[in-house]
C-alpha cells in the first residue's frame, strides 16, 4: 500500500521556488521604489542597496534551481 505524500512529490522546489521569487521581487521592489514617508522615525528611508542586491542574486538562483528542479522531473 503506497501513502500519499502530504502536498506531493515536489514540496521542497515549490517552497523554494515560492521563497526565492518572493526574496527576488521584494527586494526589487524595494530599490526601485523606497517607500513614500517613513511609519516610524527609526525606519530606513530607503533598502541597504548592498544587502537588497545580494537578496535578490541568491532568491534568482533559489528560483531557477525550483524552476529547473519542477521542469526536470
Amino acid at each position: 500500500m503506497m501513502l500519499a505524500v502530504f502536498l506531493g512529490e515536489d514540496l521542497l522546489a515549490w517552497l523554494v521556488l515560492a521563497v526565492g521569487g518572493a526574496m527576488a521581487v521584494g527586494n526589487s521592489l524595494a530599490l526601485i521604489r523606497p517607500p513614500e514617508r517613513q511609519r516610524h522615525e527609526d525606519d530606513l528611508t530607503a533598502a541597504p542597496k548592498g544587502r537588497s542586491v545580494a537578496f535578490i542574486i541568491v532568491g534568482a538562483i533559489a528560483t531557477v534551481w525550483a524552476l529547473a528542479s519542477l521542469l526536470s522531473s
